[in-house]
């Protein structure tokens, strides 16, 4: 039957079927071999820097076309990204997604993404969010796409929230203005630690590279690029 799916894009999974089994709805979801997470165990070296390119490409298409349609993600991470049998790569498992509603709107929840994933605001406690939580997650994955490693594995939120400030230093009011008003910004003391250089996350990475992840992991939501850009 045609793909059922709103989402129709060559970077999304697509729905082929949904019928009701009881009182379960199941998704009959195209076949896909693999995905970005197991490529990355395997590989036995850094992608080469044309692969790396077409992987972040692929995936900034894909979530592009989801936020078209008013949707977050909000579970963006390696494993959520398959890959076919020639190696294009679809956003899958869209069971943290939300309708993207008017500003402010209906409060989300913050305990969304993975963790090692999950964008600083959501780390303090947002209830308002945007785009930006997915686009901080793409950040992540360029990181890992270009080290093999994750950026920040923190163990729980607050060491996750403690590597994000060691590996990006420890962000102000002034330049987040917004941050002040975070639910759990009161709760959260570090000690001020300026940024280190970016090339002690990936070392090796050209010049390029460094400045587009400078640009996603921007603490403030609202200046990180939008998938589209």
């Amino acid at each position: 039957m045609p793909s059922m799916s709103p989402l129709l894009s060559a970077q999304v999974i697509q729905l082929r079927a949904a019928f009701a089994q009881g009182p379960a709805v199941v998704l009959a979801l195209e076949l896909l071999v693999g995905d970005l997470g197991g490529l990355l165990r395997a590989a036995p070296a850094p992608l080469p820097p044309p692969r790396v390119r077409a992987l972040l490409a692929m995936t900034l298409r894909g979530l592009g076309h989801v936020h078209d349609h008013r949707l977050l993600h909000r579970d963006l991470k390696p494993a959520n990204l398959l890959l076919d049998s020639a190696g294009h790569l679809k956003l899958a498992d869209f069971g943290l997604a939300r309708v993207l509603g008017p500003s402010p709107g209906r409060p989300y929840s913050h305990q969304v993404a993975t963790r090692w994933y999950r964008a600083p605001e959501l780390l303090y406690g947002a209830r308002h969010y945007d785009e930006g939580v997915d686009l901080w997650a793409v950040g992540c994955i360029f990181g890992e796409l270009l080290t093999l490693s994750p950026l920040f594995p923190g163990e729980n939120d607050i060491e996750q929230l403690c590597c994000v400030l060691r590996g990006l230093g420890t962000p102000s009011p002034r330049d987040w203005p917004e941050l002040a008003e975070l639910p759990d910004f009161p709760k959260l003391r570090f000690q001020p630690q300026a940024p280190p250089p970016l090339e002690l996350l990936v070392p090796g990475a050209d010049a390029a590279a460094l400045d587009l992840l400078r640009r996603l992991l921007r603490y403030r939501a609202r200046l990180r690029p939008r998938a589209h850009q």
